[in-house]
């Protein structure tokens, strides 16, 4: 079996330290530590379900709380095969981990990462009679205002097949793989427009990387948006894997943020859009991706035709603009999450997973009728910590959650949806109130670098 993945048994060593553990941590050559045993999954890389990047950014590191966290009891069986033969000799847990890892397996026991509820067929259900309703309402319809409505009702509709597409994405939500498939390119590239593919490489190194400025890839926004001063030293993306410039355009651009951040998050599905392009027309490894072509093959014919479809460009015009500004509440809604948060700079430290995950997230209070309204996304702290938990059950975890940060003196952010985009537009007055500071050289204004950075 370990030849046949391409894994080399290491024999001649069974115990190594951290120190040089961490050796093994490029392309090629990468090794990880989980429950103190050695594995070498270099040959992995290309073939890892979550892609590469999250290897790349923990490797060298024990990250037993990272793959606990992301990997279900199926994914245990194939460790041996990749297990070289040595050990962490000094292989430690602290405090934290052993509570953290404790009470994942409490929550397993219980059941909870089965126990999905009917909310996926429901949420289905209610996307197919909004689609209905859009439909109708442009086609059956003569009113503008009807026209103008069913813009935004489609963009209500691209806001819940977003929570669909989040959650197929991080746990099986339909009876098997198959299935759960079709669902993700349903709710995201046929209905959507966007690709699951790119979702899910974008989506899986956030999570890895929670507010690293140069590895999570939801803090990268320049040349629109910066929310720490660190950014003015043009930074490189790791996971763009190219240089984040910070010139006079994009100085310009980030001193008014505060007052663009919700006109451009009204617009940001376009970005999405030309995401998913280029990376399903380059020449990075993407499953599916003749499948992931067609879906959005699908969107690119019925969305257009059905604007087509109304009796002129005024009204046209409009009903895109309402389904992209109604839409762009989710995009606000990710931006809550994260950007008022803790950042730094560098990679992931895999022994502080439960530490950077709490430091870097930012839940939102509501009332258990408005659930549906979030997505999960208010829980943020619990699903990042337990990301392959059922959103249904979030809510239930909450109080065992915030029992454990107190425990371990550990932040647990949570404030209203009010005080959070306050906090969003804090956070982004103060960059900009910085980056105006013209004391501050940046380099040459290479205006077409600047619109052509990635994220």
């Amino acid at each position: 079996m370990a030849e046949a993945l391409g894994t080399t048994t290491t024999t001649t060593a069974k115990y190594i330290s951290l120190e040089e553990l961490k050796e093994h941590n490029k392309r090629g050559d990468i090794w990880i530590s989980i429950h103190g045993k050695i594995y070498d999954v270099s040959n992995w890389l290309n073939k890892h379900p979550g892609g590469e990047l999250p290897l790349l950014s923990l490797a060298g590191q024990d990250v037993t709380d990272a793959y606990v966290a992301f990997h279900p009891k199926a994914a245990w069986k194939h460790l041996d095969a990749f297990f070289t033969g040595c050990y962490l000799k000094d292989y430690a847990v602290s405090e934290v981990s052993r509570d953290y890892r404790k009470l994942l397996s409490e929550l397993s026991r219980m059941g909870l990462f089965e126990e999905k509820g009917h909310g996926v067929l429901f949420s289905l259900l209610f996307i197919l009679v909004l689609f209905c309703v859009c439909v109708y309402g442009v086609l059956c319809s003569g009113s503008a205002w009807v026209h103008l409505g069913c813009g935004g009702l489609m963009g209500f509709l691209w806001i819940q097949s977003g929570w669909i597409g989040h959650d197929s994405g991080h746990y099986q939500i339909m009876m098997n793989r198959g299935s759960n498939r079709f669902v993700q390119i349903l709710s995201g590239n046929c209905l959507a427009g966007i690709s699951i593919g790119w979702w899910k490489w974008n989506h899986n190194a956030h999570h890895i990387a929670c507010n690293s400025l140069d590895f999570d890839p939801d803090l990268q926004h320049l040349p629109f948006f910066v929310v720490s001063s660190r950014l003015f030293g043009s930074i490189t993306s790791c996971f763009y894997d190219r240089k984040m410039n910070f010139d006079s355009f994009a100085r310009f651009l980030v001193s008014y943020q505060h007052w663009t951040f919700y006109p451009v998050m009204c617009f940001a599905r376009i970005n999405l859009f030309a995401q998913s392009f280029m990376l399903l027309l380059s020449k990075r490894k993407v499953p599916n991706r003749g499948v992931e072509l067609l879906g959005l093959l699908v969107f690119w014919i019925w969305y257009p035709l059905l604007v087509s479809c109304l009796p002129n460009w005024g009204e046209r015009i409009l009903f895109v603009v309402s389904s992209f500004s109604v839409t762009g509440i989710q995009h606000v809604q990710f931006c809550l999450n994260h950007f008022s948060s803790n950042v730094y700079v560098g990679p992931p430290t895999a022994s502080a997973w439960f530490e950077k995950q709490t430091k870097g997230t930012l839940g939102i209070k509501c009332s258990a009728w408005m659930d549906w309204f979030h997505g999960g996304l208010q829980f943020q702290v619990e699903h990042h910590l337990f990301p392959r938990l059922p959103r249904c059950n979030l809510r239930k975890i909450a109080p065992l959650v915030r029992d454990l940060c107190k425990k371990h003196d550990l932040p647990y952010n949570c404030v209203s949806f009010w005080k959070a985009n306050v906090l969003t537009i804090q956070t982004l007055r103060n960059a900009a109130l910085k980056a105006q500071d013209l004391s501050n050289p940046v380099p040459k204004n290479l205006v077409w670098e600047a619109v052509n950075t990635h994220g």
